[in-house]
C-alpha cells in the first residue's frame, strides 16, 4: 500500500527510497470499514486523511436532519475539514467511510513535523491545497452556471467510474439533490 502513496507523492516532488521511509514514519496506517466515522461533529479535528484504497466522505446534518454531502475522497485523495483542522477546533462535520477502506492519517503536529524536517513537502501540500481549492471553485461555478439536472449529466461525463461507485443516494447528497428526484433525472434519460 506504501507504494501508492510513493507514486502520489512522485506526481508532485521528487523523493528517493531513503526520504519516503522517513516521510512514512509521519503517518500511521488504518484499515476502516464502511459506514465506520473518522470524525464526529462536535469533535477536534486533530487528522489528515489520505486514501490509499477505498472511499470517504465529509458530510454535515442540516436543521431538517438531513446528511448534506459535501466531499468524497478515493483513492490519491486527501480528506479533513481543513478550517477545523487548521485550527484545533471542533469541527462541525463527519468523515466517513463509504466503502471499506486503507488510509493513511497524520496528526496536525506530525505535520509540522514532517514539513520541517522535509521541506519538500511543504511543496507537495501546497500543490494539493491549489488542486483542492480549483476543485471547491469549480463546483461552485456549476452550482450557478448549471441546472440541476445539467450539474448529474457533467459529473456523468466527467466522473463515470465516480458516479458508478458511489451509492445514488450519496451522488444525490452531494449534488443537493434528494434521492426520488436524481431517479426522476436518470429515468427521463433513458427513455
Amino acid at each position: 500500500m506504501s507504494e501508492i502513496f510513493k507514486n502520489h507523492l512522485k506526481k508532485f516532488i521528487e523523493v528517493n527510497d531513503e526520504e519516503f521511509a522517513g516521510i512514512l514514519a509521519f503517518f500511521q496506517v488504518k484499515t476502516v470499514k464502511k459506514k465506520e466515522n473518522l470524525l464526529i461533529e462536535g469533535q477536534i479535528c486533530k487528522s489528515h486523511y489520505f486514501v490509499l484504497k477505498g472511499c470517504l466522505r465529509n458530510f454535515f446534518i442540516n436543521e431538517k436532519g438531513i446528511e448534506q454531502t459535501t466531499d468524497f475522497a478515493i483513492e490519491n485523495w486527501w480528506i479533513t475539514d481543513n478550517f477545523a483542522y487548521e485550527r484545533g477546533l471542533p469541527t462541525e462535520f463527519y468523515i466517513q467511510a463509504v466503502e471499506n477502506s486503507e488510509i493513511l492519517i497524520i496528526n496536525r503536529q506530525s505535520q509540522e513535523k514532517l514539513l520541517i524536517e522535509f521541506p519538500k513537502m511543504e511543496r507537495y501540500f501546497r500543490f494539493i491545497y491549489q488542486r483542492a481549492y480549483a476543485a471547491s471553485q469549480i463546483r461552485i461555478k456549476y452550482l450557478y452556471d448549471f441546472t440541476k439536472e445539467e450539474i448529474y449529466h457533467h459529473l456523468c461525463k466527467s466522473q463515470p467510474e465516480f458516479v458508478q461507485r458511489i451509492p445514488q443516494y450519496l451522488i444525490a447528497s452531494f449534488l443537493g439533490f434528494t434521492p426520488e428526484y436524481l431517479s426522476e433525472i436518470r429515468n427521463k434519460n433513458r427513455s
